[in-house]
């Protein structure tokens, strides 16, 4: 294998991803009360969204140390990419540059460059999936970089929550509003900035609407459509997903789209009910 694709466990791997033998995924950890969970193929999203539930603390995440940073990018491949959450929500971007910086100390210079994807989720996947096409491509290490920078720049995110609880118990809530908010049924449009922070496209009453209005953001954002992937992410509610991949396929044409189940980081700021969509 002449290469690599590391993604922080937020970035959901397809199972044709995962069969390749190309991708590998590095755990966060989740700290709900007292119990530890760490974001793998063995956690059970279910258990996962009761615990969030039930709990009334703020559930924590913690990012990949560098030591297992580096430990990835110790393999037999010439050229290894590492594609982590937003540097603006997590540390594991910072966490990944440190563990390339120690692989270099311990073993010397190796082609390896980790992007900070600016996104979450779906975003980090097809990020991952870029790097495949550009390497299938014959390009070298640089031109490779520069690839995936150019379609970074470009990708929009987007989400749709079912409820406020994990921003309410992230503080980004007050009481009343969250209330309000919650008796009413409004529903929170979301998006990313270029930089990778988080902030609200808009706002409608049920979920149905808001899934209309997200769609209307995406068709007024996305550019060459049918150069590009359509990615969802879905916690817990498959068929909403199928519906909003049905609602986008009306409004433009794309190369090709995929859904996937949320990861557990994704899990817990998606909540139950939660719609990501990455072009």
């Amino acid at each position: 294998m002449s290469y690599k694709v590391i993604l922080d466990s937020c970035g959901e791997l397809t199972k044709e991803m995962r069969a390749s033998g190309i991708f590998e995924n590095v755990s966060l950890t989740i700290q709900i009360d007292n119990i530890q969970m760490t974001d793998d193929e063995n956690l059970v999203q279910g258990e996962l969204l009761k615990r969030i539930a039930e709990s009334a603390e703020c559930p924590k995440s913690s990012c990949p140390s560098p030591e297992r940073y580096m430990e990835s990018c110790r393999c037999e491949a010439e050229r290894v990419y590492v594609v982590t959450l937003s540097s603006e929500l997590s540390g594991s971007y910072n966490s990944a540059v440190l563990g390339k910086n120690l692989y270099e100390e311990e073993y010397g210079k190796k082609d390896i460059y980790v992007f900070n994807s600016r996104s979450a989720s779906v975003g980090e996947t097809l990020i991952a999936m870029k790097i495949q096409e550009c390497e299938d491509a014959g390009m070298s290490f640089s031109e490779v970089i520069a690839s995936v920078e150019q379609y970074i720049e470009e990708q929009h995110t987007y989400f749709v929550l079912e409820n406020l609880d994990t921003l309410r118990k992230n503080g980004r809530l007050t009481g009343i509003k969250a209330l309000v908010a919650s008796a009413l049924n409004i529903k929170p449009v979301m998006g990313s900035t270029p930089e990778g922070t988080i902030y609200q496209l808009g706002q409608a009453r049920g979920i149905k609407k808001a899934l209309l209005k997200m769609a209307d953001c995406v068709m007024r954002d996305v550019k060459n459509p049918e150069e590009k992937i359509l990615a969802i992410a879905h916690c817990n509610c498959g068929e909403r997903a199928l519906e909003m991949q049905r609602i986008l396929a009306e409004k433009f044409s794309v190369k090709g789209s995929f859904i996937v189940d949320t990861s557990g980081i994704s899990t817990v700021y998606a909540n139950d009910g939660g719609i990501i969509v990455v072009v």
